[in-house]
Formats: structure tokens, C-alpha cells, sequence
């Protein structure tokens, strides 16, 4: 039995994707157990190149079950788009796809909500997706929220929806937006929940059964370790818990049977919306990073913010995940630069002394500088390199430099979004 976690170790964005999908070729079960279609991967790979939010990057093997525990929120909407996307290029999820009906729903009134708080907080927004993450959990943890278990029960849906729509209805009213029609949102939801019902099962069970078979496993978390709620950028974070912990809560896997823990990290630092950014470049080398690396949101389409890669961050989510090893990815947008930084750690205006991300809160973080150490670029390309001796001298010394600073291996480094582009230590 071997259970892996791969987790983001920065904020989000680092192609845990495509290395959820390279394990899931020989993984029994793959399963998502936090966030929301807020989190968006794109995979290449023999069908095909598919954006998925929801669905867990297992569907291209046959032989995988795939999974989302009750710790995700689930938008109907984006699961059916999905399923149509994946079994329109001949993919069978009929027997694969296990959704837990402990799942919250998002509903209609989640990103009306979050919208009137974002504009309430002016030049002060935290740059959300707008998908409606922050009032769903919200919900959840309030004892408000709609779960799969209830649209599965319509007098049970139907009770819950009146109560919540006599208090959301009243919230839009104040802020001048158009209420939202019981009958309308009800019948939505509920033949947007036909439309999935089958897949619609508790996999708790199966998960158990799987572990007592000694199967191999693939736990995918969404978003990077710095939007966590508890140790991220707080405001400028998301609403789930993003940590390799979070399974044990979000899927139900004991902590004591994660045996590996990937980390996945860019070999520059990207981060979409609002927040902190220490190493954030704003000049050609910036812009480089966004057109070379394709740095444009998933979800939302936004260009990501770049900068150089921050081993003090990276460093933190190690220790704070018990990384066991590190997947550094888009080693070959940084093919062309002539000189390359890395961040190890931050001082105060006026000061000496290096500190470490725990010690403030993002608007300490926001007003520190980053302490750099230079290194050679390697000005050639390593797309087409598959073994690690054939990268270039100071690319193989780069990757020795970051895994020196950060105190985790590097097993595998990614030199293209394919899924043969991967260079396996």
C-alpha cells in the first residue's frame, strides 16, 4: 500500500495537476478533499488537454477510482460540465466517479455574496475567483449549508432553501440586487442533481475497504499551501483547510497512512489576485515569466503575478506539510535568463536581521524585502531533456541550490506541460 498527498507548496497554481495525473497511472483511487471549483488543472495527456475544477485527475486511467470527499464543495453545474467534457473524448466515469453526499452545494446566492463583500472592501478585496467559496464554507460551519444528502430529500431541500433564501433575499434587497425565486433555484438544483445522482454515493467505505487491500492511493489537494486558512496569506487566502493534513478530515484517510507527501512547487514563484508577494517582479523579467511560463489563470484567466522563486516560503510549507519530496515545475521557462535569483528570507526597512514568514501577518509581509542570492542562468533549452546529468551545469546547480535551501529532495522536475516531460530523480 502506498498513500501519497500532493499538495501545493506555494500559492497555488504550481501544476499539481499533471503529477496528480503521471501517479495516477498506476493509483487504484484518486481523490480531491478540499476546496472547490475555485481550484482549476489543466492536463495533457493521451485524450486530449482538459481544464477540470472538480473532478479528480485520475479519469484517464480506467483502472482509477475517482473520488471527491466530503471536504470539497460542489458546484452542479461545473461537475456536469465536466463529466460531458471527459466522457465526450470516450472516458467512462460511470462506475469511477464517487462524490460524497456530505458535499456542501454551492448554491446561486454564494457568489452574489461574494461579490457584495468584495466591493464592500473596496481598494481593501481580497481578489477572489468570485466562485462563491468563502460564503459556502461559511455556511457550512454556521449550520447553514445544503448538502448533497438534502437535494436527495426534496421536502428536507425544500425546508432548508426557504430558510435560506428568507435570509439572503434580504441581504440582496438591502444592497439594491434582484432577489433570488424559490421556485426557480429550486427546480435548478434539483435536475441539476438527477443529472449526477448516480455518481452520488458515500466512498468512505471503499476508501476503507482499499486501504485493507494495501492499494495505492493519490490524495490531490487544491490551491497551494499559503492560501491555507490557518497559516496562508490571512485575508488573502481561500476558505478550505490546503494542507496534506486536511485528508484525514476532508476524505477520511488516517494521517498515520499518508507514507508520501509531494510538494509541488514552480521553479518561480506565481500568485493570482490579492496579497503579499515578497520576490513579485514588476520589469521585463516579470513579463517574461508570465508569456514563457503561460501564466493566466485556469479559473478566472487572470495573469498571474511573478516573481523569483522564494525558498523561504517553500522552506515553511515543507516543514509545515512534512513534505517527503518536492516536484519543481517549469524549470524550462527560466531557459533564457541570463541571471537568476533566489529568495532566502526577508528584512525590515532599515534593518539587518533576516526574518522568516511565520513571524508576521500578511501586512507585515507586505512591507518587508526579500534577501537575495544570484546564480548563472544556463541559456539553453531543456525541453527535450529527460534525465537529470543532461541538464545544463547551472541548471542542475539550481535545483541542488533550492533543495539545499527548502531541506526536502527534489524527485522530479517538470521541462513542459506534457506528462512525458519530466525529469524523475
Amino acid at each position: 500500500m502506498t498513500v501519497t498527498a500532493v499538495v501545493g507548496a506555494q500559492w497555488g497554481d504550481e501544476a499539481k495537476g499533471k503529477f496528480v495525473d503521471v501517479l495516477a497511472q498506476d493509483a487504484d483511487i484518486v481523490a480531491r478533499f478540499n476546496g472547490g471549483d475555485n481550484a482549476g488543472h489543466t492536463v495533457i495527456n493521451a485524450y486530449g488537454t482538459f481544464k477540470v475544477r472538480l473532478t479528480p485527475n485520475g479519469f484517464s486511467n480506467p483502472k482509477t477510482a475517482c473520488v471527491i470527499g466530503p471536504g470539497v464543495v460542489v458546484n452542479l453545474s461545473t461537475l456536469i460540465e465536466e463529466r460531458v467534457s471527459i466522457e465526450g473524448k470516450g472516458i467512462d466515469l460511470a462506475e469511477r466517479l464517487w462524490v460524497s453526499p456530505r458535499c456542501h452545494v454551492v448554491m446561486p446566492y454564494h457568489p452574489m455574496l461574494e461579490e457584495i463583500y468584495e466591493q464592500a472592501k473596496g481598494k481593501s478585496k481580497t481578489g477572489t475567483t468570485r466562485r462563491g467559496m468563502g460564503p459556502v464554507y461559511a455556511d457550512k460551519v454556521s449550520y447553514n449549508g445544503i448538502r448533497l444528502f438534502d437535494l436527495g430529500d426534496e421536502a428536507t431541500f425544500v425546508e432548508k432553501l426557504r430558510v435560506q433564501l428568507s435570509v439572503k433575499n434580504r441581504i440582496f434587497e438591502t444592497f439594491g440586487l434582484q432577489s433570488l425565486d424559490f421556485d426557480a433555484v429550486l427546480s435548478e438544483k434539483l435536475e441539476q442533481f438527477l443529472q449526477v445522482r448516480q455518481f452520488v454515493r458515500e466512498p468512505f467505505g471503499m476508501v476503507q475497504e482499499a486501504l485493507a487491500d494495501h492499494a495505492t492511493i493519490v490524495l490531490e489537494a487544491a490551491q497551494g499551501a499559503l492560501l491555507d486558512n490557518n497559516w496562508g496569506t490571512y485575508p488573502f487566502c481561500t476558505a478550505s483547510v490546503t494542507l496534506a493534513g486536511g485528508a484525514a478530515a476532508g476524505l477520511g484517510v488516517p494521517p498515520t497512512l499518508i507514507e508520501n507527501i509531494l510538494g509541488v512547487a514552480k521553479a518561480y514563484t506565481t500568485r493570482v489576485g490579492g496579497g503579499p508577494m515578497p520576490t513579485e517582479l514588476f520589469d521585463q523579467t516579470g513579463e517574461h515569466l508570465t508569456n514563457a511560463g503561460a501564466e493566466f489563470g485556469t479559473v478566472t484567466g487572470r495573469a498571474r503575478r511573478c516573481g523569483w522563486f522564494d525558498a523561504e516560503l517553500v522552506r515553511f510549507t515543507a516543514q509545515l506539510n512534512g513534505l517527503t519530496g518536492v516536484a519543481l515545475t517549469k524549470l524550462d521557462v527560466l531557459d533564457e535568463l541570463p541571471e537568476i535569483k533566489i529568495c532566502t528570507g526577508y528584512r525590515k526597512k532599515n534593518s539587518q536581521r533576516v526574518h522568516h514568514y511565520w513571524e508576521g501577518d500578511s501586512y507585515w509581509l507586505a512591507e518587508v524585502e526579500p534577501v537575495y542570492i544570484e546564480m548563472g542562468g544556463w541559456g539553453s533549452s531543456t525541453r527535450d531533456v529527460r534525465e537529470f546529468d543532461r541538464l545544463p551545469t547551472q541548471a542542475r546547480a539550481y535545483v541542488r541550490k533550492i533543495e539545499a535551501l527548502i531541506g526536502v529532495p527534489v524527485i522530479y522536475i517538470s521541462v513542459g506541460p506534457e506528462r512525458d516531460a519530466v525529469i524523475k530523480l
